[in-house]
């Protein structure tokens, strides 16, 4: 039975390209919404990083231009989400002395690899649940006692950019269990910082912010904070999770079996487990949302980035927003896009190889292949990196008998056909709802006793399209991927020269000279 005065949390996501502040009541409905979006940053290759006083601007113009949407209906509570593995180093007063530095962040990438290459590196992976990669606060904590030690002998705290925004909203300094499980610092059988970790970054456990649970409640904002967003200074606000755990939740992928896959800016597939841990080939992560909810997948580095590239490289004149003609360019083109195959690896790559080395490639291009064959291997590249994803999961022991897919690729009716063709199973996607900003309003309810549980999110979430794969067109997917696969073992050796070269090569065209 429908509550018909119902109680309102707002989820609030921060995300990679923007933060977005959604009101849902407890039945599910969405109420009102908002998102203000913000540069990354790439002052050299390979850096991505953001200013955290910009984030922390669009969370409160999000929860305000939300709060006054609302039009004076009494807000139950305020849920976070966030992208995860960023770090901001901050001196003693809370200020940032370093920029957020992302997920996609790949500076770290020697640290990285020395870390997989001795034994302990996998041991770590397994313990902590976080791969060696240097997407992870791990390495890149590394490479700033390494590269920057003046500036790395200053912070007195590490945190990410969640931890830092309720550091500026409630004045605490914490980091909740789900983020903490993507730092690769934390023990998640112990739900502890851990001393070898600590080590190896070559920080204290002071250094770092108090663990608590994802429902932890804090008690109200600041004046500065109440004034700034025009909620009641006793507004709760719950701590909340990272954004991949609560896409599962805000899917209603919170049952054995049931994977969430994402594809926003990067992309991710996840199924929901009862107990944290990590297969013995180390090809997955182990992230965590509550006490007994942990996700275990893998995320990718290029997901609807990948689409954006294509428009800028291949067809410019189609300007900005130029998404649906280039689907439609990428519809012309067969399945399987004529034998030509691309490693969307454009930011590097995360799963299941856990390996920054790799860059993008273009294999099988002959005189035949046009445009539309370029976008559309674009595009099926990352649906293939997907499908050895969920194959790493399944590897791992996981059952995977269901999966339901959020994000901007969901618009496309193209896309959506296109993943379940790659992925061989059919692909149901739920009806209006923000996945992790839904996460964390559901996440919200439950730690503020608004719902008895989170899986009320099954019930909750309405499936309005379900895409069966088409035989044919998964048939010749199925043939492609075991190539697919392979290009990345052969092109390591030239991956890894080319990475030895690029520091000698040319970033810009040589000048033209002048008429003579």
């Amino acid at each position: 039975m429908r509550d018909t005065t119902p109680a309102i949390v707002i989820g609030v996501d921060l995300g990679t390209t923007s933060t977005k502040a959604v009101a849902y009541d407890i039945n599910g409905d969405q109420v009102a919404h908002h998102s203000v979006g913000y540069p990354l940053d790439e002052p050299q290759p390979g850096w991505a990083e953001q200013d955290p006083h910009a984030i922390y601007a669009a969370v409160v113009e999000s929860i305000r231009t939300v709060a006054a949407e609302l039009a004076g209906r009494p807000v139950a509570g305020l849920s976070f989400s966030s992208a995860m593995h960023s770090l901001i180093g901050l001196d003693a007063a809370g200020h940032p002395l370093t920029p957020s530095i992302t997920w996609a962040d790949s500076r770290a990438a020697r640290q990285a690899e020395r870390l997989r290459a001795v034994p302990s590196g996998l041991a770590l992976h397994r313990r902590t649940g976080t791969p060696i990669h240097p997407m992870a606060p791990l390495p890149k904590l590394l490479w700033y006692a390494e590269q920057e030690p003046v500036l790395f002998a200053t912070v007195a705290h590490w945190v990410g950019i969640k931890d830092w925004v309720l550091l500026r909203l409630c004045e605490v300094l914490m980091t909740d269990h789900s983020i903490a499980s993507a730092t690769g610092l934390m023990d998640i059988f112990q739900l502890a910082w851990d001393a070898e970790a600590l080590g190896i970054a070559r920080i204290t456990e002071e250094q770092l912010p108090e663990l608590v649970p994802t429902t932890t409640v804090l008690p109200g904002l600041t004046p500065e904070a109440a004034a700034a967003t025009g909620l009641p200074r006793d507004t709760p606000v719950v701590v909340g999770a990272g954004d991949g755990p609560l896409a599962n939740l805000g899917l209603g992928a919170v049952a054995p079996g049931v994977m969430a896959c994402s594809i926003g800016t990067s992309g991710a597939l996840r199924v929901m487990v009862e107990h944290p841990g990590v297969d013995p080939l180390g090809g997955v992560f182990c992230y965590a949302l509550t006490e007994h909810r942990w996700v275990v997948g893998g995320a990718i580095n290029n997901g609807g980035i990948v689409l954006g590239w294509a428009g800028d490289a291949l067809a410019p004149e189609l300007g900005d927003n130029a998404e649906e003609e280039l689907l439609a360019l990428a519809a012309q083109a067969p399945v399987g896009s004529g034998g030509l195959i691309m490693l969307p690896y454009l930011l590097s790559e995360r799963a299941p190889h856990w390996n920054a080395l790799p860059r993008g490639a273009f294999v099988g291009l002959t005189h035949g292949h046009r445009r539309a064959h370029l976008v559309r291997a674009a595009l099926e590249g990352v649906c293939q990196q997907l499908a050895l994803v969920l194959a790493s999961v399944r590897a791992a022991g996981n059952e995977v008998r269901e999966i339901r897919a959020s994000g901007g690729f969901a618009r496309s009716p193209l896309w959506r056909q296109m993943l379940a063709d790659v992925l061989g199973m059919p692909v149901r996607f739920p009806a209006g709802h923000e996945g992790s900003g839904f996460g964390a309003a559901l996440l919200g309810m439950q730690a503020l006793g608004l719902v008895a549980s989170i899986d009320v999110a099954a019930d909750l979430v309405e499936i309005s399209e379900t895409v069966r794969p088409d035989p044919a067109a998964s048939a010749t997917y199925a043939a492609l991927l075991p190539l697919f696969s392979e290009l990345y073992d052969a092109l390591v050796p030239t991956f890894t020269s080319l990475r030895r070269l690029a520091p000698g090569l040319p970033s810009e065209p040589n000048p033209t000279p002048p008429p003579s």
